[in-house]
């Protein structure tokens, strides 16, 4: 996933990996001692058990990373956060079973492993919950000024007002410009004394967001270079957004902002590593639900009846634009659209069938999708493919709509984690703006971050209609 690091940050993901360093070390230790309680048996069993406990300690917290587990930008549930931390130590552990056969000096026998990881899973665990507190202390938030008390700046304070979505920072303030219409209330304003960079390093301002509604003329661009050579990061309001909402602000974004501001990643080893990755999903995923895939088959015929569909084509708009035709397990009555007038997708839709709520739900129904998967019509991780007549429509009254099909669409995307199903163009509208953000930031981890957030989605059937 795209990263934005600032000072702050790399202090306390500093403090972090250390500090886990040492727990995990620490519980290769325990797990031997509790292994070999005898001094003599002890000595003879782990001749070389630094060594040993640093590399437990590194593979595991390399596979804690590869799961995103060190990241700056996190939102997730607690069960979000264990499920990666879970998949994060089976990686650690697949790591240590090759390395104890590369190097057999480093073997330290499947009793000990297995009790380093239990004692290293809960250590962990409860060193996030308290660093987790820790972190939401306000003394420890970066701190940001705001350059703008207008329109556009007050977006901060109005859509980004939850104590989850200001885990990282605290706003110390809204500073007006000249010639701009004040839209934030009074006890927000402050109005620096002196030159902007004496002012805000005597307030240990970390990062000044520029936000104001018309930089013409009204940009203190001195002072801001000024502040960047003494370590203020500067920052524009829309990155401001894509970094901590996770999207791209739609009423704050220009084109140059687009074409500047990096992301959209097409090389060729971007695209090999993305395809790979979804075979090995998908096949995956075949191979876990083929028997969930024959009872949903079966329900659809008893309920449905002999000669009644049990699959259900559907025609949508794929990468740069291509049509391709979507498989599903069929969820509605098959008089559905009998008009021909494609229509949206509404919470209670009576046209779904009693099997159909509950694929729905669960998202079998979107099982099939593999095959299109397969054939790479589609990606596994990418924007919800739309149908034609629908992306007529929103291209026409939605700006950058169309950026979305830069790349294949997915049967799981970021967007469908961060906002409830859509079923109007004002739904289409706000998950586009976590399309584009994964369009500009797609990368193997991300992709692997959202497959495994996707699980829970899953499980709780969240999102679905």
């Amino acid at each position: 996933m795209h990263r934005f690091v600032d000072r702050q940050a790399v202090r306390w993901l500093l403090l972090l990996s250390i500090a886990e360093l040492l727990l995990l070390g620490a519980s290769m230790y325990a797990a031997t001692h509790l292994r070999f309680q005898d001094p003599d048996e002890f000595n003879r069993s782990v001749p070389y058990l630094p060594a040993q406990a640093f590399l437990f300690a590194a593979l595991i917290m390399l596979g804690l990373g590869a799961l995103g587990q060190y990241q700056t930008y996190m939102r997730a549930s607690w069960f979000g956060l264990l499920a990666r931390q879970a998949i994060g130590f089976g990686l650690g552990g697949f790591g240590l079973v090759v390395a104890y056969y590369v190097i057999p000096q480093a073997y330290v026998g499947r009793g000990v492993l297995g009790l380093a990881l239990v004692i290293g899973f809960i250590a962990v665990t409860a060193f996030r919950a308290a660093f987790l507190r820790l972190v939401e202390v306000e003394a420890f938030k970066r701190r940001i000024l705001v350059l703008g008390a207008g329109q556009r700046a007050s977006q901060i304070h109005s859509r980004l007002r939850r104590r989850s979505d200001r885990r990282g920072f605290s706003v110390i303030g809204f500073v007006p410009c000249p010639g701009e219409m004040v839209a934030m209330p009074p006890q927000l304003l402050v109005m620096p004394q002196g030159p902007l960079c004496e002012w805000a390093e005597q307030r240990k301002v970390d990062e000044i967001v520029v936000g104001v509604d018309d930089r013409r003329g009204s940009v203190l661009m001195e002072e801001l270079l000024e502040c960047w050579q003494v370590g203020i990061v500067i920052t524009d309001l829309t990155t401001f957004f894509e970094r901590e909402a996770g999207c791209v602000q739609l009423s704050l974004t220009h084109p140059s902002w687009l074409v500047y501001s990096g992301g959209f990643n097409s090389t060729p080893l971007r695209l090999f590593t993305k395809r790979s990755f979804d075979l090995i999903a998908s096949l995956t995923v075949l191979m876990l639900a083929w028997p969930l895939m024959l009872l949903v088959m079966l329900a659809i015929r008893i309920e449905s009846g002999p000669g009644q569909p049990i699959l259900y084509r559907q025609e949508r708009i794929g990468m740069r634009g291509r049509t391709f035709w979507l498989v599903k397990f069929r969820s509605m009555r098959t008089d559905a659209e009998l008009d021909g007038v494609a229509r949206w997708a509404c919470t209670g839709d009576d046209r779904v069938t009693r099997v159909g709520r509950f694929t729905r739900k669960m998202r079998l129904d979107e099982l099939p999708q593999l095959w299109n998967v397969f054939k790479g019509e589609m990606s596994f991780i990418g924007p919800r493919p739309e149908r034609p007549q629908f992306v007529a429509d929103l291209g026409r009254n939605i700006s950058y709509y169309n950026l979305r099909h830069c790349l294949k669409p997915g049967l799981a995307g970021w967007a469908q984690l961060r906002y409830p199903y859509g079923a109007s163009e004002g739904d289409a509208a706000e998950k586009l703006k976590y399309d584009l953000y994964y369009v500009k930031h797609h990368n193997l981890l991300f992709d692997l971050l959202i497959l495994i957030q996707t699980v829970e989605v899953v499980l709780f059937g969240t999102g679905a209609r």
